[in-house]
């Protein structure tokens, strides 16, 4: 997923969980990387017109995706030479048509889809983080008792951290136009979304907090908190300038 991913685990002989958990990240990368020509994701993107029979979890990063687009307008949009409205889906058969040609980009959906699978297999040694690239699952409790803290990039400031919050049994996901040297696109116009320069979003799983994350970015600094208090999550938004927006919820550090 070219990134780094790393578990820690405070419970002892805890190896077998962390493999399986580790494990998730080869076989979810394998089905849905758009840079592996062999991917389950490029086999179908290669059918256009076709109703191709998937695996769960290509039909469940698919099917998530397309939820998201719905729920954001579009400013969430997992295609990027068509739109979510030419994919179709058929949950009885577990096959998905792309009405016409077009690539699908489901990196945002498909890390958190690993992170959150590699923590239902953490879930029963209680207190574990894992940390794909930023995208963070925290379960239970630090090592000393606590919810686990979590510092947010500082959007313009290398290594530095802007704010620090607390997340127990949730996920952080961040969006920042720093990540790849260049800004978001908007989807819906194929500009770069320019109005903010970072989003992040604590939800209950990490693929929802990382499409969220995403459409915020787009969205800008009002829509976006109005997309997340809709959506029934926390989040802080960033703009260029670093003025700050927020759910009134957002957990704080004591």
């Amino acid at each position: 997923m070219g990134t780094i991913v790393t578990i820690e685990v405070l419970c002892p002989k805890a190896d077998a969980a962390i493999d399986r958990a580790f494990a998730w990240f080869h076989e979810i990368e394998s089905r849905c990387s758009r840079f592996n020509p062999a991917s389950e994701l490029m086999r179908l993107v290669a059918q256009p017109g076709v109703s191709v029979s998937v695996s769960p979890i290509l039909f469940e990063a698919v099917r998530f995706s397309l939820i998201a687009a719905e729920e954001t307008e579009g400013a969430f949009d997992p295609t990027t030479s068509g739109r979510y409205r030419d994919i179709a889906v058929d949950p009885k058969k577990n096959t998905i048509t792309l009405n016409r040609p077009l690539t699908l980009d489901l990196g945002a959906v498909a890390k958190g889809l690993a992170v959150d699978a590699a923590a239902r297999e953490l879930e029963e040694l209680q207190d574990f983080a894992i940390d794909a690239g930023g995208d963070l699952y925290l379960g239970g409790l630090n090592p000393q008792g606590e919810p686990w803290t979590v510092g947010i990039r500082h959007p313009r400031r290398d290594r530095e951290v802007i704010h620090t919050l607390c997340a127990s049994g949730q996920a952080v996901c961040t969006s920042g136009d720093y990540e790849r040297g260049q800004h978001i696109q908007d989807p819906r116009t194929g500009a770069p979304a320019r109005s903010v320069a970072s989003a992040t979003v604590i939800a209950p799983s990490a693929m929802l907090a990382d499409a969220l994350a995403t459409a915020a970015f787009v969205l800008g600094p009002d829509e976006g908190i109005g997309l997340l208090d809709r959506m029934g999550v926390e989040g802080l938004i960033f703009t260029p300038d670093l003025q700050r927006s927020e759910t009134r919820g957002l957990p704080r550090v004591a």
